[in-house]
């Protein structure tokens, strides 16, 4: 596998795939994972927010691990979510990954018991120094309940050795760029967000790490390809197409829906397994699939 300064493009954040009875469904995710690579994804990030992992105990974490390796099979990164609320939990998912093949971290920020700054930066001090796999940080503040690492904090991170690359979720997109000033070429920033792909890719982001890739990758990757030719006009043409993916999820006509039961209904709609997801994310109800089927006939 390529070194980490070599990692970059669309890596989607891959749905893990549930049984109606919420047993993980090892043949789907396989496939699903398999499905990705093949249709051109760059790299491929599990048990991360899209793959529930907050709902996984930590056999199955490492069990999702195995899965996407095998399925990948060398071809692109797998990079596995290692993100736990104790440093010594962490360390040993992260541990754990790197047995079962993967070839990098992702890390969330110490969630629910709210650790001021100090206690953040220690707990990625004490993973990063224990990990024998490249880290990145997982920048994600409104999802973790924990203030956000500036890119000053990455900076020294990253001068220790200690910190590899950071999915940077936002609204906004100037903390790619700040991280980016902020270490040396061999540190990758992908841009994590849902709203503005183009700008995070256009100011200059490695990458970008998004659930909505389960479903957008074939735009995803025509984005990412303009981008890198300096082509405006096609790049700004599969930003609106992915927009209108993001318009499901937010302008739903039925009403509110889950973007992960968003996804695996538009997977079923194109005739791939979909899966479930586990309580309390419920699957969108059978009487919206004829709804879907024309707003994705829409988008094309």
């Amino acid at each position: 596998m390529t070194s980490v300064e070599h990692w970059s493009g669309v890596f989607p954040a891959a749905l893990s795939m549930f049984n109606a009875d919420g047993s993980l469904d090892e043949p789907a995710t396989t496939a699903h994972v398999r499905s990705l690579v093949d249709d051109g994804a760059h790299g491929i990030v599990v048990g991360g927010t899209s793959g529930e992992f907050v709902t996984m105990t930590d056999v199955e974490r490492i069990r999702v691990v195995e899965l996407a390796v095998d399925a990948v099979g060398g071809r692109v990164p797998v990079i596995a979510g290692t993100g736990a609320p104790g440093t010594a939990q962490t360390i040993a998912l992260t541990a754990a990954s790197a047995g079962a093949g993967a070839s990098g971290a992702l890390v969330i920020m110490p969630f629910y018991l709210r650790p001021n700054r100090e206690e953040v930066l220690g707990h990625f001090r004490a993973v990063g120094a224990a990990s024998p796999i490249p880290v990145f940080l997982y920048n994600n503040p409104g999802n973790s309940g924990t203030d956000p690492v500036d890119a000053r904090d990455i900076g020294r991170l990253y001068a220790d050795g200690l910190l590899h690359g950071v999915k940077s979720t936002f609204p906004t997109v100037h903390q790619v760029v700040e991280a980016i000033d902020e270490t040396g070429p061999d540190f990758r920033a992908f841009y994590g967000g849902f709203f503005a792909p183009l700008s995070g890719l256009a100011e200059g982001a490695h990458g970008w790490i998004s659930g909505v890739l389960n479903v957008a990758l074939r735009e995803a990757i025509a984005l990412w390809e303009a981008v890198q030719k300096g082509d405006l006009v096609a790049a700004r043409a599969a930003a609106a197409t992915i927009r209108q993916y993001r318009y499901l999820y937010s302008r739903f006509p039925s009403g509110e829906v889950n973007d992960l039961a968003l996804y695996r209904q538009i997977l079923a709609v194109r005739g791939r397994h979909g899966g479930h997801s586990r309580a309390p994310i419920r699957d969108l109800d059978p009487s919206v699939r004829p709804q879907l089927e024309r707003l994705l006939a829409a988008i094309g």
